[in-house]
């Protein structure tokens, strides 16, 4: 077992990954309760939200678990931009007898100006606060770590991993290009490395001088092994945990997921760059210029609920990794003990690199 995972007493070196509209309170405890490392995703809602999780996680766990913030840039609204959206996506709601949304709405506030937030984690205290899209402000960090917080951060190159370890975060999570959901990149229109999790994995480990959670494409418990091998101190899944009874995804996002499919970033469905399930929506053509994340969002979230009351489910944010192929629709409990027993197995083999 790696140190960071001790720090954590955890059984398994394993973090069920944040996945803001899939992962629940339940599933956050259940495997928490199991021996992993639980989640919740609070950037989708406001301080008093994110508390109700907090308190509902600890009235079945009282172990560690983590609590997850988006920091991305506050989009500069740009009126004639997005009704070229609007309009280009009219065609798709008509097929369900909706209009496009009149305005779009920044519907999710950056950790990064949210004091209301900071100041409910402070007070409330979860052993571990983990960021993605980018780094809190300096105070912020300062805060958390007085409040005796574990901070995590992804990257998905070096540099983020540079800049994460300056800020003082403890950990770093490695992002691969293989993971589902929203690139963790800091800049969304810089060139993207596009770096695997196994290569990033290995050149973080090497270069910087906090613990590395390998995240992206890992579904099995050789998969954590192959991880620590490379020198991580902990592996992250997320698609794996999709299917699991205590999530959150809809019938149409599980069935998309049982099916298989293939996965491709996209830009479409919220306005920054996101692994998901091929469907109809990642499949449109002549796109113009995207509102900025999350003001393309709403007209996405918009445009699936029109879909989803005539039954079509194919303009989802299914967000999903490459391993689809690997998901078992099992209770979280079950998948976090077929994970150990997986990873104990595995190694039985070599020894870690270091």
């Amino acid at each position: 077992m790696t140190e960071f995972a001790a720090q954590l007493g955890l059984s398994v070196p394993l973090i069920q990954a944040p996945m803001a509209g899939v992962s629940t309170p339940a599933l956050a405890a259940t495997v928490c309760e199991a021996g992993a490392l639980g989640s919740i995703a609070l950037g989708a809602g406001d301080a008093a939200a994110g508390r109700a999780m907090i308190d509902a996680v600890r009235a079945h766990t009282a172990r560690p678990f983590n609590v997850n913030l988006f920091v991305h840039d506050d989009p500069v609204p740009d009126a004639a931009r997005e009704a070229g959206w609007c309009d280009w996506l009219a065609a798709e709601f008509a097929r369900f007898n909706a209009p496009p949304p009149v305005e779009l709405r920044t519907i999710y506030r950056s950790f990064a100006n949210d004091a209301e937030m900071l100041a409910m984690l402070v007070e409330a205290r979860p052993a571990v606060v983990s960021f993605h899209f980018g780094l809190p402000p300096p105070a912020a960090i300062a805060a958390l770590k007085a409040a005796g917080v574990l901070s995590l951060a992804t990257a998905t190159n070096l540099t983020e991993a540079r800049a994460i370890e300056r800020a003082g975060i403890d950990a770093i999570v490695a992002q691969g290009i293989e993971a589902g959901g929203h690139r963790g990149t800091f800049d969304p229109v810089a060139i993207d490395e596009e770096l695997g999790t196994l290569a990033l994995t290995r050149l973080l480990v090497r270069t910087t001088d906090v613990p590395v959670v390998a995240a992206g494409g890992i579904m099995d418990g050789a998969g954590i092994a192959a991880a620590l091998t490379l020198g991580a101190a902990a592996a992250q899944l997320g698609t794996a945990f999709i299917a699991c009874e205590e999530s959150a995804a809809d019938e149409g996002y599980r069935s998309a997921l049982a099916a298989g499919g293939r996965t491709r970033m996209t830009s479409l469905i919220s306005g920054r760059p996101a692994r998901c399930l091929v469907n109809r929506f990642t499949e449109l053509s002549g796109a113009p210029a995207s509102p900025g994340y999350p003001i393309a969002y709403d007209a996405g979230k918009a445009l699936h609920a029109a879909a989803k009351a005539y039954g079509e489910h194919g303009y989802g944010a299914h967000w999903a990794g490459q391993g689809t192929r690997l998901a078992r629709a099992i209770s979280a409990g079950e998948l976090v003990t077929a994970l150990r027993q997986e990873y104990v197995a595995a190694t039985a083999r070599p020894e870690r690199c270091n």
